[in-house]
């Protein structure tokens, strides 16, 4: 019994030295069975007929090519319309926390959360307490400055004419002076003559400059007439804004994102009435790496499906000029129609952006590989039947394939084997399309 265990031991540990000892004959036999497996190429067939006859010693076999057996395909580039991929969410264009302006009582029902605003709608309506009567005060100070300014106005007239009374009669006295100073001279009047002509110049310009400073102030009362109506007329626009902020109302049309404030809350200034959102248009925001912002223009449109499948269309209508400082990266906008707000605020969306065609090629995804430095590419069969790895980029995964840049216009792509073939390599390629079941 102890037989069987030694001879099947022996026989592993002679299949392991066959295998290291003949290493690479072994890897060529496996790699060429299993592409003519692939290819369809077996010998099944010829192992139903019958041994044929030994051939004379004369006729030679003709030498197999060399080369390890591939299947490639032809293909040619396409101008394909390539896209910046980002990930983002949507965004309300507007958002307004309306806030109240003055303190009072709520007297207004509460509109509910959900509810759709129109412009200059009421949402909080507050007690106005005595605002009325400090409105009424003013009016009546308004009135009492106005009426003050006829009869300053009607001053200032008579200030003029007693100036103007004040002159002639210095002119008066002053003709009288010359004349008693004349007469003296000839000895006709005495020297008290001269002195009264004299006392009456000086009385006449007294009066003169006490007229001229009547009209200044005159001129002055009027003027302060003026500032108290202008001082009345501030206080009526004060006391009428004051009552019009106890109406607060929808800035533009929207949804209330929050319930209005509810009847009877004391509301101060800075106090949140309710929170309006504007869903139409919708914004969609994400953040550009700076390798991409280039590509990216304003107006140029952009697509995006939602976490929920649904898809939108817009165009860029906003790009950063400066970087986040964390993240190195620049917020784009993207503007979308919303009418039946059926996209909503904070939506998870993978957002592609158009940007200038470029050519590709749609092949197969299982057609990449990695070479020893861990780059993405294909491989292809050059003019001379050998192997060559070509990095690629990829563009866009679809149904039918992957679109990848940066191959030649035409390229023999290597899409079966492309694993067991190094560049270098020479190759028997084998030139058809690849079928549905090899390419998924």
């Amino acid at each position: 019994m102890r037989l069987i265990p030694l001879l099947t031991a022996l026989a592993v540990t002679a299949f392991l030295v066959l295998a290291v000892l003949q290493r690479d004959a072994l890897y060529q036999f496996a790699r060429e069975n299993h592409l003519a497996l692939l290819l369809g190429e077996t010998d099944d067939a010829d192992a139903a007929e019958p041994p044929a006859a030994p051939e004379p010693q004369e006729t030679r076999e003709t030498p197999a090519p060399e080369g390890v057996r591939v299947v490639a395909r032809h293909s040619q580039a396409e101008v394909v319309d390539t896209a910046v991929i980002l990930r983002g969410q949507t965004e309300a264009a507007r958002e307004v926390s309306v806030m109240a302006e003055t303190s009072g009582l709520v007297i207004s029902e509460p509109l509910r959360k959900g509810a759709f605003v129109e412009p200059g709608q009421l949402l909080c309506e507050l007690d106005p307490g005595t605002r009325g009567a400090a409105l009424d005060e003013a009016l009546a100070r308004l009135e009492e400055a106005e009426a003050r300014v006829p009869g300053i106005e009607a001053g200032v007239p008579e200030a003029e004419a007693r100036l103007q009374e004040a002159l002639a009669r210095l002119d008066e006295a002053e003709i009288n002076a010359r004349a008693a100073n004349a007469l003296k001279r000839d000895g006709f009047s005495t020297e008290t003559r001269v002195a009264a002509t004299q006392a009456a110049v000086r009385s006449a310009e007294a009066s003169v400059s006490a007229a001229r400073a009547g009209i200044e102030t005159a001129k002055s009362g009027l003027k302060g007439a003026q500032a108290a109506i202008r001082t009345a007329e501030a206080a009526v626009a004060v006391a009428r804004k004051e009552i019009d902020r106890l109406q607060v109302t929808a800035p533009f049309a929207g949804l209330l994102d929050s319930d209005a404030a509810e009847l009877g809350t004391l509301m101060q200034p800075g106090a949140l009435c309710a929170t309006i959102i504007q869903l139409d248009p919708i914004k969609l925001v994400a953040y550009v790496p700076e390798t991409e912002v280039a590509r990216i223009a304003l107006g140029a449109m952009a697509g995006a499906q939602l976490a929920e499948g649904s898809d939108v269309r817009g165009e860029v209508t906003f790009l950063s000029r400066s970087a986040d400082p964390t993240t190195r990266t620049f917020r784009v906008e993207i503007t979308a129609a919303n009418p039946e707000l059926r996209i909503r605020d904070g939506q998870t969306a993978e957002i592609a952006i158009s940007t200038e065609g470029v050519a590709a090629h749609l092949l197969p995804a299982s057609v990449l590989t990695l070479n020893d430095e861990g780059a993405l590419g294909i491989r292809s069969v050059t003019e001379d039947s050998t192997v060559a790895f070509l990095p690629v980029t990829l563009l866009r995964d679809t149904r039918e394939g992957v679109w990848l840049a940066g191959l030649p216009d035409r390229v023999d792509v290597i899409t079966l084997g492309q694993e067991y073939v190094e560049s270098g390599v020479r190759v028997i390629p084998t030139f058809r399309e690849v079928t549905a079941e090899v390419s998924q």
